[in-house]
């Protein structure tokens, strides 16, 4: 069973050696640890920093594309270097490394498909009370979009086995961490989480420029998502809410036309009617978000069979470059490289084919 760290990072060359070395290299029950380096377009030296402390892998975008696209790319190129496991952390040395083991225990267990390390945020010093609330307040609200139990939404800190990798789409271009799960639930993927333990804080976050960004992005980020795979309930819920706001006015109107004072109150009936357009509005919103959502369905089962093919016709991941010199002689070697494509690959229409390869040859696509 092989597992794959991935650290996506961006100008992480101070950080990187110091999150590096609390990695581990044996984990119980996984046969191989190797280390993927996503690069998000540094322009600094870290991609020299991870080749010189050993890292297997890199990924190196062009420019600076965000954190949910460095992710998707890592989760893409660990898939397709025969990954068993995908643990995700954070290159600022947020998470303790050795608690990596604990992470994977339910998936090596066969109890989770997916795993998110709960760092106990109240018990975190340098969070202040307003940020405990804020998170806490944040993963209650994922929670309730997810139907899922997970106590620390936010957290990157998490584990996927190979099937629930194949199956995450983040389309979000700011974080992955509410995406991933709300997603997961949906699914019915079997999400677990354990307590993870935390390091001393080393920076700032970038992602984050104030409090107030913080609540503007994950609340808009929350929405977005939801209303995606919930949108009857949302436009609806808000239709509702308007609707009866606008019968609330209209009475008020009619009450003040039955007492004879119905002139000083057109503005009310005017109001009303305002209101009861808008709520019809929304509620045509809902209708054709529920047919969008269920075309999103379609999409993503097009894109995990897209995937799917992928990795049985073996191809290779995308801007991907060998790491130190050892894990590129392991590379050449064949241990590290993709999978191997099956001898038979399932074609569009669901019969089956000789795959026509020689040993050894690549399909041109």
């Amino acid at each position: 069973m092989k597992l794959i760290i991935q650290i996506p990072c961006f100008n992480e060359a101070e950080q990187l050696p110091r999150t590096l070395g609390d990695l581990p290299r044996e984990v119980p029950g996984i046969d191989v640890v190797e280390w993927l380096v996503i690069d998000d377009g540094s322009t600094d030296r870290t991609i020299a920093v991870a080749r010189e402390h050993g890292v297997d892998h890199l990924v190196r975008l062009t420019n600076n594309k965000g954190l949910a696209a460095g992710f998707q790319a890592g989760i893409d190129t660990a898939l397709k270097l025969g990954a068993d496991v995908i643990v995700n952390t954070d290159a600022d040395n947020q998470y303790y490394g050795p608690d990596v083991a604990k992470l994977v225990a339910p998936i090596i267990e066969g109890r989770a498909d997916m795993v998110v390390g709960d760092r106990e945020v109240s018990g975190i010093e340098h969070f202040s009370p307003l940020k405990k609330a804020l998170q806490r307040l944040g993963s209650w609200v994922v929670r309730q979009a997810s139907s899922t139990s997970v106590p620390d939404t936010t957290s990157g800190f998490r584990a996927y086995n190979r099937e629930a990798a194949i199956q995450m789409m983040v389309v979000s271009k700011f974080t992955y961490t509410l995406e991933t799960i709300i997603q997961a639930g949906k699914m019915l993927v079997a999400i677990d989480h354990v307590p993870v333990r935390t390091n001393p804080k080393t920076r700032e976050s970038r992602l984050f420029p104030s409090m107030g960004a913080y609540v503007r992005r994950n609340g808009i980020s929350i929405f977005r998502i939801y209303s995606q795979y919930e949108p009857l309930k949302v436009f609806w819920s808000l239709a509702l809410t308007i609707g009866l706001a606008a019968i609330v006015v209209w009475v008020r109107f009619a009450v003040a036309y039955a007492e004879g004072n119905g002139k000083g109150h057109v503005q009310s009936l005017i109001l009303g009617a305002v209101l009861f357009i808008a709520a019809v509005v929304l509620w045509a919103l809902g209708v054709i978000g529920d047919l969008l959502a269920a075309q999103r369905v379609m999409t993503q089962r097009t894109f995990e069979r897209v995937r799917r093919i992928e990795l049985e016709l073996g191809v290779q991941p995308s801007h991907y470059e060998p790491g130190s010199a050892r894990a590129a002689a392991t590379t050449d070697g064949g241990d590290a490289a993709p999978r191997a494509a099956s001898p038979r690959i399932a074609t569009l229409g669901g019969a089956h084919s000789e795959d026509p390869r020689r040993e050894g040859e690549r399909v041109p696509l």
